[in-house]
């Protein structure tokens, strides 16, 4: 009787004669984690706002748009997540699918998807052969599959690279350190290992096509891991000046801990999803001050003109800075937006309407690909290099950014808002005047 009542009062605020005309999006994440609150949250936001503005018009029919949540436990091994989604779409008949987090368990959840003609757009796993080799190889299959964020994993360590060519930089410039020795410490992922591998060979290839700089060791710790004391006295001893980071999980934050509170003398940046997050200093205990990462949103960074206020509103709301999993605010809108074009909820229709996108959203102009990947580079999503500094994320990346020095030498990409990097203050200290 509730549900009756919710949906007549529904029916008469949007102007509908029936309740029948709904739309429902399952919302796949791990919720028990604060990486799938954020996806839940980004699409319950969306969701909102499109239907009180009348929800979306198909051929003379008003449709709303219903939210499914999907705890798919991606932080777990198992079946859970498998489990979860095909419950999704056959007992609980949803229409779309939008999420995902950890790559094993994609690989999975979106072969169901596959399985049952059903679209998925990925918003939150970053692994290429999640479409690579699939969309490409099988397209009849997969055509199903679009990825909105992050963007590939190439492409996130190319974004990590520079973020790193950035804090080598400044020891090279700020301390005399000519060529910086760099440490990779990464979660045990399947979509981690790709990055490690990158990030091993370019920093020791000299510039200027590489970084320049001296590998000196790779630790892998659990994705769940409670400690990494160990991991980081062992960078300390290997003289790195330069930790990166390649976290997705819950580690993030016991590195941010362990790090600060040993005052270990290595600078960090790479990827930690958990340091996008507005409570990062209360979870690391405080000491996560100084930590950078590649990001999404940053204090006062207008990536587009709907970035701020998308924010704003976000935080109004749920009294949070957004990470890059509530990128389902863009993914719910992008695909009412394709759902719009294609006059219709049929698979193909919308597809090919999905194909055809060219949509500014809250982290740059999103297009696809021939694999259904969003694009990377200027003039399309780039993503941010964000630091904790003064108690605040700051965005530090793409500040004074020469793409294509050779080819485009006038072509510079800075977002409004961005303020230079920082070496933690110790790590300074530590390292003045060694000039190594």
């Amino acid at each position: 009787m509730r549900s009756l009542f919710a949906c007549l009062v529904l029916a008469v605020v949007l102007g509908m004669g029936t309740c029948g005309q709904v739309i429902r999006i399952g919302v796949v994440g791990p919720m028990a984690y604060i990486q799938g609150e954020h996806q839940w949250y980004g699409a319950t936001l969306a969701a909102d706002e499109i239907n009180a503005a009348g929800g979306i018009a198909i051929d003379g029919k008003t449709y709303t748009i219903e939210l499914v949540r999907i705890d798919s436990n991606e932080m777990q091994p198992g079946p859970d997540a498998v489990s979860a989604v095909e419950r999704a779409i056959t007992a609980q008949k949803v229409d779309f699918l939008i999420g995902g987090f950890r790559t094993e368990a994609m690989l999975a959840m979106t072969e169901v998807a596959a399985d049952y003609r059903t679209i998925f757009l990925i918003a939150g796993a970053a692994d290429d052969g999640l479409l690579k080799g699939r969309v490409d190889k099988d397209y009849e299959r997969y055509k199903y599959l679009f990825r909105v964020t992050p963007v590939r994993s190439t492409s996130l360590a190319r974004v990590s690279f520079i973020l790193l060519g950035e804090v080598m930089d400044a020891f090279r410039h700020e301390l005399g350190i000519a060529e910086p020795r760099v440490a990779v410490i990464a979660e045990q992922a399947a979509w981690a290992n790709q990055v490690v591998a990158l990030v091993e060979l370019m920093a020791n290839a000299p510039l200027p096509f590489g970084l320049g700089g001296k590998h000196v060791g790779t630790w892998r710790p659990s994705a769940l891991a409670t400690s990494v004391a160990a991991e980081l006295s062992a960078i300390e001893r290997a003289g790195a000046h330069i930790v990166f980071t390649v976290f997705s999980g819950p580690v993030g934050v016991v590195f941010g801990r362990d790090w600060g509170r040993l005052q270990i003398p290595v600078a960090p940046v790479g990827i930690n999803v958990e340091a996008q997050a507005q409570g990062w200093l209360t979870a690391t205990g405080g000491f996560g001050a100084y930590m950078a990462t590649v990001g999404i949103y940053a204090e006062g960074v207008a990536v587009t003109e709907k970035t701020l206020p998308f924010m704003a509103r976000f935080r109004t709301k749920f009294g949070q800075i957004p990470l890059y999993t509530a990128g389902t605010y863009d993914t719910i809108y992008i695909l009412a937006d394709a759902i719009r074009r294609a006059g219709s909820l049929q698979a193909d229709a919308v597809i090919q309407a999905l194909e055809a996108t060219d949509y500014v959203s809250t982290l740059g102009r999103v297009a696809f690909d021939e694999l259904h990947d969003s694009i990377w580079g200027p003039g399309y999503v780039t993503g941010l290099g964000v630091q904790w500094q003064d108690g605040t994320k700051r965005g530090f990346w793409p500040r004074q950014w020469r793409p294509d020095p050779t080819a485009q030498p006038d072509l510079v990409v800075g977002y409004p808002g961005t303020v230079p990097y920082q070496i933690p203050p110790w790590v300074a200290d530590h390292w003045r005047g060694a000039g190594e």
